[in-house]
């Protein structure tokens, strides 16, 4: 798998952005395939960071409704990426 295919997307919540500035964890959803070897690979590779340690969990799907309506969120799973001292990511690509 290519690094580009294994880091989905970031995951921007007020627990991960409070968890990266205290921290310096990131929060990324990735590949259901991929494990923690290739998501320190991939976010090495893109970012040019050093990764101290990756944490890999699985969320659940959820059964929602809206009125009658019945549905599925999918679950994901998401990586969190320890970075290590005097390395970060710029989310936000503020120009």
């Amino acid at each position: 798998m290519a690094a580009r295919d294994i880091i989905i997307r970031p995951i921007v919540t007020e627990k991960s952005m409070a968890s990266q500035e205290a921290d310096n964890k990131v929060t990324f959803e990735v590949a259901k395939g991929a494990n923690k070897t290739e998501v320190r690979q991939a976010v090495e590779e893109i970012f040019n960071v050093k990764v101290e340690k990756v944490n890999i969990v699985n969320t659940a799907d959820k059964q929602k409704r809206l009125g009658r309506y019945r549905g599925v969120v999918h679950g994901y799973r998401k990586a969190i990426v320890k970075l290590a001292e005097g390395y970060s990511i710029d989310l936000y690509d503020k120009e």
